[in-house]
């Protein structure tokens, strides 16, 4: 097993399918009187975030106290990187204090791999900058095994602000390297020139969502970060929507037992409409169950389940 989950190109196959492997066992703790296990009894695990996040802090905290890990979590705001303390200084101190593992979200592409060059203890990326978001990927990968059986062979588009999106190119590397077909799909303003080849070869990329749909077994709906947008990448919300939104319309072009995904949160009405995300379809509220069975799997493995 690897001593850091930094990138989605961290993991080939064997790894990658020992982690989905070992979720599908995590899962079954969410069913039971008693949701723990004993694994990181003694173990230490610092959140260490410098971006809002909801659904990722979460669940990395309940996966590792359903581990029955310490948990600390450490949030940039109140603390002293508002005086000025740098990242090193922050992981010296964490390391003083005995962290096993540190998962870090940071607005910083890169920061996890400089992280972990300074702690001796293992690093998971949860998302930094425009990079990438590994175990989301892993998370997704494991809702595409569960509801359809394999990922080997899998057509998945992935669809709309790829330019800012590290979910996408965890996405792109992980599916690849399991034997899925992978094609992006989005305004040509949202999609960097020469990532098909850049990350994956046999990559593909359109910018035509209607002809897509009728060939795919999963559409993964990207959310439209406007938060990262300096520019006016497309004309209006409203343009946006009626170019690359999932409607019902749309969703019926779908194969029959296509599935619709989106790693949230959502903007609903502009990438995907009401009708598309409360639907049998959509895998939106077992993306953030399995979440937590895929963390409590990479935080064991990393932790618990190697020979460290």
């Amino acid at each position: 097993m690897i001593r850091h989950l930094l990138s989605g190109a961290d993991l080939d196959a064997a790894t990658a399918t020992q982690i989905l492997d070992t979720a599908a066992e995590m899962a079954t703790v969410a069913g039971r009187e008693i949701k723990k296990l004993p694994a990181l009894r003694g173990r230490t695990v610092v959140n260490l975030f410098y971006e809002d996040s909801t659904r990722t802090r979460i669940s990395f905290e309940a996966a590792a106290k359903r581990l029955s890990a310490d948990v600390i979590n450490f949030s940039a705001k109140g603390s002293s990187v508002t005086k000025g303390e740098s990242l090193k200084d922050t992981a010296l101190t964490l390391q003083a204090m005995g962290a096993d593992a540190v998962v870090v979200r940071h607005p910083a592409s890169g920061a996890p791999h400089r992280l972990a060059n300074w702690v001796d203890g293992s690093v998971v990326n949860a998302g930094d900058g425009t990079h990438e978001h590994p175990t989301q990927a892993l998370l997704d990968a494991y809702t595409m095994r569960s509801r359809l059986g394999r990922l080997a062979g899998l057509h998945v588009a992935v669809v709309g602000d790829v330019l800012h999106s590290r979910v996408a190119r965890s996405n792109v590397l992980l599916l690849s390297t399991l034997g899925a077909k992978v094609t992006l799909v989005g305004p040509p303003t949202l999609i960097p020139v020469d990532i098909s080849g850049a990350l994956a070869p046999g990559t593909d990329v359109s910018y035509d969502l209607d002809a897509v749909l009728p060939s795919v077994d999963v559409v993964m709906m990207l959310r439209v970060q406007r938060e990262r947008m300096n520019d006016s990448f497309f004309p209006s919300a409203r343009e946006y929507a009626r170019r690359y939104g999932l409607d019902g319309p749309r969703m019926r072009r779908l194969p029959e037992h296509a599935i619709v995904m989106h790693p949230g949160p959502m903007n609903r009405g502009m990438e995907i409409t009401p009708e598309v995300a409360d639907s049998p379809r959509s895998t939106i509220v077992e993306q953030v169950a399995n979440g937590v069975s895929v963390r409590m799997a990479v935080l064991y493995l990393l932790l618990g389940g190697n020979n460290r």
